[in-house]
C-alpha cells in the first residue's frame, strides 16, 4: 500500500469568507498526486517524465482548517502504473485525492508517466 498526506496552512489560503481559496485547494490535490508518483517512481529507480493529463475536482463543503490532502493507492494499482512504464514505455495512475476529513473536496487526476530513453 503506497499513501500519502500533504498538507498547507489556512492563513495565507483563504478566500473573501475566511475558508480555503478554490484555487489553493486544487493545486495542493495535484500537488498530492504528483508527490505519491513521484515518490514511486524515485523508489524503483524508474527515469520517467510525469504529466498531468486531466484533472478535476468536486467540492463539496468549505475547508475551515488546513487544507489536508491524501491518496491511497494498493500494490496491484502501484504495480500495474510500473508495469505500464517498463512495457509500453507509458503508465497511468488515476488518482482520487482526499481533501479534508469528510472530505470536503475530491480531486479525481490522470496521472501519465513517460519512460525516458
Amino acid at each position: 500500500m503506497d499513501a500519502i498526506e500533504v498538507s498547507a496552512p489556512l492563513p495565507p489560503n483563504v478566500n473573501i469568507h475566511g475558508t480555503g481559496f478554490a484555487g489553493s485547494i486544487y493545486s495542493v490535490a495535484v500537488l498530492t498526486g504528483w508527490a505519491l508518483c513521484t515518490h514511486i517512481l524515485e523508489q524503483k529507480g524508474v527515469a520517467a517524465e510525469l504529466v498531468v493529463t486531466k484533472a478535476e475536482i468536486r467540492y463539496r463543503a468549505p475547508i475551515t482548517g488546513d487544507l489536508c490532502c491524501a491518496i491511497r493507492i494498493d500494490a496491484a494499482e502501484r504495480a500495474a502504473f510500473l508495469a505500464g512504464i517498463r512495457d509500453q514505455g507509458k503508465g497511468v495512475l488515476r488518482l482520487n485525492i482526499d481533501v479534508g476529513g469528510r472530505p470536503e473536496a475530491v480531486l479525481k487526476g490522470t496521472y501519465w508517466a513517460i519512460a525516458q530513453s
